[in-house]
């Protein structure tokens, strides 16, 4: 662990820290859980926090914010992705070989950032994986060995609570809610926070929510402002003061496979600093 996240986290069973690893999740798309989770990555790698971000959404946006499509199809044919981890994958090899967690990371698609990207077999995965027992567990159980080369762990999930989104939370130590102004977005808050608790009581696994962002902020409207007071009040001390503006850097910087903080945006890079530094006291992180 760095000189830079001494003191980080909780302590672990054998009295040191450990490391922490925050997953961001909602009910609905489109609610800048990609943007977040990269670019709060890429942000804690600029601290010197050596940090490793899981793509676990068969979209792949996270891995394509990191990198071209045509290094991912070669890296994914031989190296292997988080499909891999999970055991989608190894009925589809001649060989079936499993892949090692090692093999499938990534390094340094930013600096001081590492990624296991995803695959589109996660798709179907409930469906493969169906028969199998502990399939919640098994992210958990791939990336145990290499825990201790991270300072902190960010996964982004898919819009759902299904095999993928459920493996990051039994890793996590902590979750993110991400949440857009919009009636949909912000009406499944509950629903998902009362999901979340009883899959942590179920696999006894305790999970503590960091919080909740509001994100993809637009052009002011009353019913915006009504919905941002309404979550608040709601959600007292879980909504945090950051707030992330729809901006068009956000995705022209995915498009480059490059963060906001190194564009020239810095409204934009001001927004995800701010958020950047309020999640990690959040989680205890101490730079």
């Amino acid at each position: 662990m760095s000189k830079a996240a001494k003191g980080a986290g909780k302590k672990g069973a054998a009295g040191r820290n450990q490391t922490v690893v925050v997953s961001c999740v909602n009910l609905k798309g489109g609610v800048g859980k990609t943007a977040i989770a990269v670019n709060f990555a890429a942000y804690c790698g600029s601290k010197g926090l050596r940090t490793l971000l899981i793509d676990l959404d068969p979209q792949t946006n996270s891995t394509f914010s990191c990198m071209s499509p045509e290094k991912w199809e070669k890296h994914a044919k031989t190296k292997g992705t988080v499909a891999d981890l999970l055991g989608v994958r190894q009925h589809t090899s001649a060989e079936g070989k499993a892949k090692t967690v090692e093999s499938v990371i990534i390094k340094d698609v930013f600096p001081s950032v590492d990624l296991i990207p995803s695959h589109l077999d996660l798709f179907t995965i409930d469906l493969d994986l169906s028969s199998q027992v502990s399939r919640e567990t098994r992210l958990r159980r791939a990336i145990r060995d290499v825990l201790d080369d991270y300072d902190i762990v960010v996964c982004d999930c898919p819009p759902n609570l299904t095999i993928p989104t459920q493996n990051a939370l039994a890793a996590s130590t902590h979750y993110l809610v991400p949440v857009s102004l919009d009636f949909l977005s912000s009406i499944g808050i509950a629903l998902l926070l009362g999901r979340i608790k009883k899959l942590s009581d179920d696999l006894e696994i305790p999970l503590t929510n960091a919080g909740i962002v509001i994100s993809r902020v637009g052009r002011k409207s009353y019913f915006r402002s009504q919905t941002a007071q309404s979550l608040k009040a709601t959600f007292k001390g879980m909504v945090l003061s950051a707030q992330i503006s729809e901006r068009s850097a956000v995705a022209e910087s995915a498009a480059k496979n490059i963060s906001v903080f190194s564009t020239a945006d810095h409204a934009a890079i001001d927004e995800f600093t701010a958020l950047g530094d309020e999640l990690l006291d959040k989680l205890g992180i101490k730079i």
